[in-house]
């Protein structure tokens, strides 16, 4: 009868265990240099080091055997069950220009209208 009462108890503590486990919150995990369609857009073959630097920031991965190569990778989870986000983007360098880059999984900017500039003005029109 003993036993009976502990798996009965045991299987009770299994089940609330797991019913519980779903309750629990997950934070989202946000790593690397945020990649936006639109910044990455801007990158062009013949800039310098540092103005691909200003543009998308410091290399999170940088290559100890080729420094003509720089990384930018980008990593966000959201929650617990979905799939996690990523991005990379790879240039190369050639006598300290950019001599080509490849995007992985960048998302494409959505084009601007010819006569709409920037999206907050500086100045207000007269």
């Amino acid at each position: 009868m003993k036993r009976s009462i502990f798996r009965g108890m045991a299987l009770g503590l299994v089940t609330a265990g797991t019913l519980l486990s779903g309750c629990v919150y997950r934070m989202n995990i946000q790593q690397g240099n945020y990649l936006e369609g639109r910044t990455v857009d801007q990158l062009q073959v013949g800039m310098t080091r540092s103005q691909v630097r200003f543009l998308l920031g410091t290399p999170m991965v940088p290559d100890a055997f080729n420094k003509e190569r720089w990384d930018y990778l980008y990593y966000f989870k959201k929650g617990r069950l979905k799939r996690p986000e990523e991005r990379h983007v790879i240039v190369w360098f050639k006598e300290e220009k950019v001599d080509k880059f490849e995007k992985n999984n960048v998302p494409v900017s959505p084009p601007m209208a010819p006569d709409e500039g920037a999206p907050i003005a500086k100045f207000p029109k007269i």
